[in-house]
């Protein structure tokens, strides 16, 4: 049976870090190798989905065929480039990540990680945020069936710590991350860090929003009773 009381459920990127952009830029270089020509923000409009969705629903947007080579070499394309910019420096954690998640630690608050990124990605994030995957729950795009906006990321990752989702908070960055928590039955909390506005947020379901992980520690109080 799992435990009544809840848990911190986490995105990753846009959340806890500061990457949205750089996935951006990675797709956008993925897409230009295979001589797609699409615009910049609406690869943005999509990230948060898995890569294979978010690719699905771009190809749909050319005349290029849609085959399971050309999604590999994409997906290969984007983990490459976002990989480079790690290596440059450029992704860093959000301001009060690490001390958001070293709050809950403190007050026994149990936190996973549900990214729909893949971990040949996710590994320098989790690197960056001091996270070990052998000791906090981390569910990828490779260990669930469906991606954003299904729920199934939440669902693991509430599973593994053995909390009841429903008594739990999905935070993150996209509506993508909203919409899931939605069917997932659970309350989502929304962070304007990925650039989704606020009222998008809301309107996809976010009973809080806060601007990136240190306002939502600021705040802690609204969305965690415990001292």
């Amino acid at each position: 049976m799992p435990r009544r009381d809840g848990a911190f459920l986490f995105d990753l990127d846009g959340t806890l870090i500061d990457s949205v952009y750089q996935h951006v830029l990675a797709w956008k270089q993925a897409l230009d190798a295979e001589g797609l020509d699409i615009s910049v923000w609406r690869i943005h409009r999509k990230i948060g989905m898995s890569g294979g969705l978010f690719a699905n629903m771009l190809l749909r947007e050319t005349t290029l065929p849609i085959t399971a080579e050309r999604l590999d070499r994409m997906r290969a394309h984007h983990a490459e480039a976002f990989n480079r910019m790690h290596a440059q420096g450029a992704v860093r954690p959000l301001p009060g990540a690490r001390e958001l998640l070293e709050y809950l630690a403190a007050q026994d608050i149990p936190w996973a990680i549900a990214t729909s990124g893949r971990m040949e990605t996710a590994r320098h994030n989790l690197e960056a945020l001091g996270v070990d995957p052998s000791r906090v729950p981390v569910v990828t795009r490779d260990q669930v069936r469906h991606a954003k906006p299904d729920p199934d990321l939440f669902i693991e990752a509430a599973e593994r710590l053995g909390v009841d989702i429903r008594q739990s908070l999905v935070i993150g960055d996209s509506v993508w991350d909203m919409l899931a928590a939605q069917r997932a039955r659970t309350l989502g909390v929304g962070l304007l860090s990925g650039g989704y506005g606020h009222a998008e947020l809301q309107q996809s379901g976010a009973f809080r929003v806060y601007d990136d992980p240190a306002d939502l520690l600021r705040h802690i109080d609204e969305v965690a009773a415990r001292d």
